[in-house]
């Protein structure tokens, strides 16, 4: 049996301060946009709750907040990301698919969507 070598004094690496840090910022960011929201939401139903139930006593910053609120919330309908990119494999799949599809609706086939 060959005798064991002497321990030795090992060096502590410090661990990348990176991602953690990063992680940490990124929910930070989330929750102030939350929070943003939340308040931006209140003003707005302050705004429409004003404008609906006294109506003569409503201002102009009232319904100018109801009129913004009312068309951001079209935003998310009209601006949206585009669709992920597809691999080439993907890309050759779905031609693959929607050619077959054209054949079978020529022939007269049945529509199985």
């Amino acid at each position: 049996m060959l005798p064991r070598p002497a321990p030795t004094a090992r060096r502590a690496v410090p661990a990348p301060a990176g991602p953690p840090a990063a992680a940490g910022a990124g929910r930070a960011m989330k929750l102030v946009r939350c929070v943003l929201g939340l308040v931006l939401g209140a003003v707005w139903f302050w705004a429409m709750l004003r404008l609906a139930l006294t109506p003569g006593r409503a201002g102009l910053l009232e319904g100018a907040v109801a009129a913004g609120g009312w068309g951001l919330s079209l935003l998310p309908v009209h601006v949206a990301s585009p669709p992920p990119a597809r691999s080439r494999v993907a890309r050759a799949v779905v031609r693959r698919v929607t050619r077959a599809w054209h054949r079978r609706r020529a022939r007269g086939g049945p529509d199985v969507s």
